[in-house]
């Protein structure tokens, strides 16, 4: 991995007049994904334009900060982390989302992107790790799911499917057939919404019909009961 980039040195990248709306910045543990439990630093972007039943973070739906771009990558490197993880709301919602991808990209940061899978992620840096959401019927936004987007996954990316009940994990199994998933991205994650299905159901299912996916429980519900900032 590069060395992080300073503020200050020669090699800073060029920020002016960039700025994004910004939830909140912080360090935790990564909770999913195929980095679970790495230390990493999260940017949560305010904003989405959808409104999923298991919605875990509608505190970022407004308000939020407008923050340069230059004072969020300072934010950032003051962690001195290796993983960085851009976060929403939908951070796609907004266009310098883009370059913020590019220039954590260019800090030498092991960079993924949480995205609902509603808006094109053809624009985003090749480097970044795409975390791509296909909603479930019980997530009431089954209906935004733009596919276009999986011609544009790579073997580095992965694609997370929230179960709420029997029907959805029929429905995700459909879907991971349907698109060959398991054979176009690194991990199919199935993840039980958190209150509405017990993980130890769905662990069940998987293993009954022998799928090629990776279960994954969302571990800073467990550590820190689903707070803010974690």
């Amino acid at each position: 991995m590069n060395k992080p980039l300073q503020h200050g040195e020669d090699t800073a990248p060029d920020t002016t007049g960039a700025a994004l709306r910004i939830t909140e910045i912080f360090y935790s543990l990564q909770g999913e994904a195929r980095t679970v439990g790495l230390p990493t630093v999260f940017v949560r972007l305010t904003g989405c334009p959808l409104r999923c039943e298991y919605c875990d973070t509608a505190y970022a739906f407004s308000g939020g900060e407008m923050m340069a771009l230059e004072r969020i990558l300072e934010r950032v490197a003051a962690y001195r982390p290796r993983y960085v993880t851009v976060t929403g709301g939908e951070p796609l919602a907004q266009p310098n989302c883009l370059p913020l991808l590019s220039h954590l990209c260019d800090a030498g940061y092991e960079v993924s992107l949480e995205t609902s899978g509603a808006m094109t992620v053809a624009g985003v840096d090749p480097r970044v790790v795409k975390v791509l959401d296909l909603k479930t019927p019980a997530s009431a936004e089954m209906h935004r799911n733009d596919y276009g987007n999986i011609p544009l996954l790579t073997p580095r990316d992965q694609v997370k499917f929230v179960i709420c009940d029997r029907a959805d994990f029929e429905w995700a199994r459909f879907k991971l057939d349907e698109y060959t998933l398991a054979g176009r991205v690194s991990d199919v994650l199935f993840s039980p919404s958190h209150g509405a299905l017990p993980g130890r159901q769905l662990a069940e299912w998987i293993l009954e019909d022998n799928l090629p996916v990776r279960m994954q429980l969302q571990l800073h519900k467990y550590l820190w009961d689903d707070a803010p900032g974690h």
